[in-house]
């Protein structure tokens, strides 16, 4: 199976990804793959000004993060269609969707990262996407907590614009309301997601 979780930057995806593999032994990738995708480390270049205009723009931006899921293809597939073995992803394509929409104002964003990414790349869809539904608010807090803790956590262009974070919410929200793509679960609650795994199954 392949779990996708998903939310806003401070959301507590990471948490959430932790307790779930001490449940289940689950394996896990992390996107955007900043050690290992050229495309990633491009995109990270240009969310912190080093790329021109690169990152004024949101289908270049998200044509790059995609690109970068593309270079793990071969990974993901080998989770296809087997209830034995669970890959937990720490943001997947339903980011680049609610991040293209937030910053276009254009709902249609999210169907035309779907067609790039499911479409003319052929990545698999996941079996169930999860939603760490942590306001914006919070979220914001502790990604400022984060980064005065840790210097190697300095908040990107996306991290520190408020703005933008409280749209992207909004577009997640959209995303879970609809099961865009496949089904969806909307919680911040450690528990409750992994009742929906169990019976997923």
């Amino acid at each position: 199976m392949i779990i996708a979780i998903e939310g806003i930057d401070g959301a507590g995806k990471n948490t959430i990804v932790k307790r779930i593999v001490e449940e289940y032994g689950a394996d896990t990738l992390s996107f955007p793959r900043y050690e290992d995708s050229l495309h990633a480390q491009l995109a990270q270049d240009a969310l912190y000004g080093k790329m021109g205009d690169l990152v004024d723009s949101a289908y270049g931006m998200a044509t790059m993060f995609a690109l970068d899921r593309f270079g793990a293809k071969a990974q993901l597939e080998q989770y296809q269609d087997t209830q034995d073995r669970i890959l937990l992803l720490d943001r997947y394509v339903a980011s680049n969707a609610a991040y293209t929409a937030a910053r276009t104002g254009d709902d249609a964003a999210a169907e035309w990262v779907a067609e790039l990414e499911f479409g003319k790349l052929g990545l698999p869809k996941p079996d169930l996407q999860v939603l760490v539904a942590t306001s914006p608010s919070v979220a914001r807090e502790r990604a400022q907590r984060r980064e005065a803790q840790d210097a190697t956590r300095t908040r990107d262009h996306y991290e520190r614009d408020g703005g933008l974070q409280d749209a992207t919410f909004a577009q997640y929200n959209r995303l879970a309301e609809t099961d865009w793509a496949s089904r969806w679960i909307s919680t911040s609650d450690a528990t409750a997601i992994i009742q929906a795994i169990q019976n997923a199954r």
